[in-house]
């Protein structure tokens, strides 16, 4: 039997349990991208827009992104290995063929697939909300990365580890530069007389996919929405937000840094709009 949270099932380039070369550029530089699938009743959420992140990702990063369909239907049969699982497939440049930083156009990228066991979790947390702290790490600016849920991923380790982080859900995040950014592992929204505001990425950050849905569905039921440069102001006066990510869908925050905060009648909307793309694991674009 695995270890707890060990994957319970790997394949790298489409074949069960292969090896990864020491040349690996994504082990050497974090040169790759990532994508993390929750995945319900053997079916992966909103897989056509993971997709399209990380075909978007690859051509910003210059890394070939492989055959679509290949791929699709790689991570619908990880899917359907159990009824509930978190699918990870990661994309990197593939093993080096010259030593150092420089790319020769010769590599060929490399694709690791990972399921992992995905236990229910408290459904209080939907509707209370979850306990939160401001990071104190500080993330770095670089417009070229912004956006991209690329490998390198140690501001996120260091934030984990900062001391008394026990005990709250998720950290947000701020830029170098002063800006609210994100969650370590989610992004943000505040509410503030009657509109959404998610935190602008140009900087810094992950576009996360739900995010991305939550803005659409926001659209859809004429609730105004806006990305903004915000900052530890906006995040003071606020006493409705919430956290998105592929793996929590819409998590209310009830407390932020000892602050007592309440999800309304927004929260709850968006809440339930989503609830049904959560359960039948549908893209929603219809």
């Amino acid at each position: 039997m695995a270890p707890e949270g060990s994957p319970a099932a790997v394949w790298v380039n489409g074949r069960p349990g292969g090896v990864l070369s020491p040349l690996e550029r994504g082990l050497h530089y974090g040169d790759g991208l990532f994508e993390t699938l929750a995945c319900v009743g053997g079916k992966p959420r909103f897989l056509a827009l993971h997709l399209e992140r990380l075909r978007a990702g690859c051509t910003r990063l210059g890394i070939g992104f492989p055959g679509p369909e290949e791929l699709r239907r790689e991570i619908l049969a990880a899917a359907a290995g159990a009824d509930r699982s978190i699918v990870k497939v990661l994309l990197t440049r593939g093993p080096a063929v010259a030593r150092g930083y420089g790319t020769t156009g010769a590599e060929q990228p490399t694709r690791l697939t990972l399921r992992y066991g995905w236990e229910e979790e408290d459904p209080r947390l939907v509707v209370e909300g979850v306990r939160v702290r401001t990071a104190a790490l500080r993330l770095g600016e670089n417009p070229a990365l912004a956006g991209l849920k690329h490998l390198n991923r140690l501001e996120q380790v260091l934030a984990r580890r900062e001391p008394g982080a026990a005990g709250f859900a998720e950290a947000l995040m701020f830029s170098s530069g002063g800006r609210l950014i994100s969650g370590i592992m989610s992004n943000v929204f505040l509410v503030e007389d009657g509109t959404l505001r998610t935190p602008l990425l140009d900087r810094c950050g992950v576009a996360g996919i739900m995010r991305q849905v939550v803005l659409r569905e926001a659209a859809r039921a004429g609730i105004a929405a806006v990305e903004a440069a915000l900052e530890g102001a906006d995040l003071a006066r606020t006493s409705e937000l919430f956290l998105t990510s592929a793996v929590i869908g819409l998590r209310p925050v009830r407390e932020l840094d000892g602050r007592a905060c309440a999800p309304g009648a927004l929260t709850r909307e968006l809440q339930r709009r989503l609830a049904p793309l959560l359960a039948e694991a549908s893209d929603g674009r219809s």
